[in-house]
């Protein structure tokens, strides 16, 4: 079969798909944006319908490019947007609701609810998460409870809960696989991270009957086969992870102590702690990284809502850019003399304040700021949270005090003022890598190595190249001032503030 991969990327705002050769190179790919839903405040949806469509489209698209046939894919490995809920009929397959998105905020009363009667301390414990409306169990819970009927039709075991990953693979194999992985499971909210199992307790709090849960599998496992008629070829399906596991998988941080940050619509970083579950004492997330072989490694977690998502504002809301390539061109002539913020909680805080209720900000604004000006603040406005996240992991895990150095990839890592000035203010280097698709690259790795053409962890490891590296060169003084101006912006945009 020539080794050739298939790595669907299902993400925020669109789906890719990328075929990449035996030598891990790309050689075709399509991409299919998809409508963003916003019903109500703070409320975030996708058509399930629409997330098929382009997944569909992408991948004809993508063997097309390649001048590949179906037959010549030796496997597909699947990577997605994690948290988004979907919930659909066993019998047909059919959404009964639009897919809650991972950034919904429509559940924040049912997360402080449960809170106030005492059980974070539990779903903490067990899944590592924090009560947020971030994660899918609280999104399902909302779907049992507003959609007519849902929780009857649950308890009798006609409808499914899954994740993207576990929506697609039903889809592809036509309804004969009901799974996902461990990765995208130990999001949910229900999934016990040192058992590995769904948790009965967590279940009930939640109101969920186990029925409409998939099976959880390894990162690298028998997830099922395409169906034929969908491409003309059948294909197995032989990886799935979380999008930011995945990137964790194709930045080849295999070892303890090794950190990536991902920038998409978002920004995820995640430190492996290996068989270490580490548990956040500065409101990080512990995490499963992945599953291999039925041996899990771990993580810790910080959590961005909005990264690539101001930049997209700017664009989109103000339209004082045409494109985000213009961003970093355009930050580089801001007025230095301008302290201008940017605290881009849109849709909430993650990581570490955990605010579901704060909104977006700007601070140091005068009658001299234009559109240079906002488009420094809200690229140094990721800067500075993926700051944040590093200093609450430093003094979580007492071997995570090395020298730092941050392994990145998304969108926005193809920026060289933007990974310049992250160097910067975290003060420390930053490694790009040379295939930039490190997330989809995840995804394929597992897919490959589980069939056989692609090359083991240690070999796969050697073979990661870096683009660049980004070193420090801002002085000391003015990295502590702009610091301090961003918490205190920070302190004046949170809710109870």
């Amino acid at each position: 079969m020539g080794g050739y991969i298939l790595a669907i990327d299902q993400g925020t705002t669109s789906t890719r798909a990328i075929v990449f050769d035996g030598s891990m190179q790309v050689v075709g790919t399509g991409q299919k944006e998809f409508r963003q839903i916003f019903p109500d405040s703070g409320w975030v949806e996708h058509d399930p319908e629409e997330i098929w469509e382009s997944v569909v489209w992408s991948i004809k698209q993508a063997l097309e490019k390649a001048k590949l046939k179906a037959s010549d894919i030796a496997a597909i490995g699947i990577t997605n947007q994690r948290e988004t809920t979907l919930l659909w009929e066993r019998e047909t397959g059919k959404p009964l609701h639009n897919a809650i998105v991972w950034q919904d905020r429509r559940t924040a009363k049912l997360c402080e609810k449960l809170k106030k009667a005492g059980h974070e301390k539990s779903f903490t414990k067990k899944t590592g998460l924090l009560l947020d409306p971030y994660f899918s169990g609280t999104k399902l819970s909302w779907l049992l409870s507003n959609v007519k009927g849902a929780r009857k039709r649950a308890e009798k075991g006609e409808l499914c809960f899954g994740t993207v990953d576990t929506f697609l693979i039903w889809r592809l194999t036509g309804g004969k696989s009901f799974v996902t992985d461990a990765t995208n499971a130990s999001r949910t909210l229900m999934f016990n991270i040192e058992k590995n199992v769904w948790d009965k307790q967590l279940l009930e709090i939640l109101d969920v009957p186990q029925s409409v849960l998939p099976q959880v599998l390894d990162c690298a496992a028998e997830f099922g086969v395409a169906d034929a008629e969908l491409f003309g070829a059948a294909i197995p399906i032989l990886g799935v992870a979380g999008d930011q596991h995945a990137a964790v998988i194709g930045n080849a941080c295999f070892a303890p102590g090794m950190l990536k940050s991902t920038y998409g619509t978002g920004c995820f970083a995640l430190l492996n702690t290996g068989e270490d579950i580490v548990r956040s004492k500065n409101r990080l997330l512990t995490t499963i990284a992945y599953r291999l072989d039925g041996k899990t490694t771990y993580a810790l977690e910080g959590s961005i809502f909005v990264a690539g998502a101001a930049v997209q504002w700017l664009r989109d809301g103000l339209k004082i850019i045409g494109s985000a390539s213009e961003t970093g061109s355009l930050a580089d002539k801001a007025d230095p003399t301008q302290e201008v913020y940017m605290v881009p909680a849109f849709v909430g805080l993650g990581a570490p304040w955990w605010d579901a209720q704060a909104r977006g900000a700007m601070f140091g604004l005068t009658r001299g700021t234009g559109p240079a000006e906002f488009a420094r603040a809200a690229l140094e406005a990721v800067c500075y949270q993926t700051g944040d996240l590093l200093d609450a992991m430093h003094k979580d895990w007492k071997n995570a005090n090395g020298d730092t150095v941050l392994r990145v990839d998304g969108g926005m890592v193809a920026s060289d003022w933007t990974m310049q000035r992250l160097s910067d203010l975290i003060d420390a280097p930053v490694d790009r890598p040379v295939i930039l698709e490190t997330t989809a690259l995840g995804a394929a790795w597992l897919a490959g190595s589980k069939a056989g053409v692609w090359p083991d962890m240690k070999a796969f490891s050697e073979a990661w190249s870096r683009d660049r590296r980004f070193e420090p060169q801002m002085d000391g003084e003015t990295r502590e001032r702009k610091i301090k101006g961003w918490k205190s912006a920070v302190r004046r945009t949170l809710s109870e503030a």
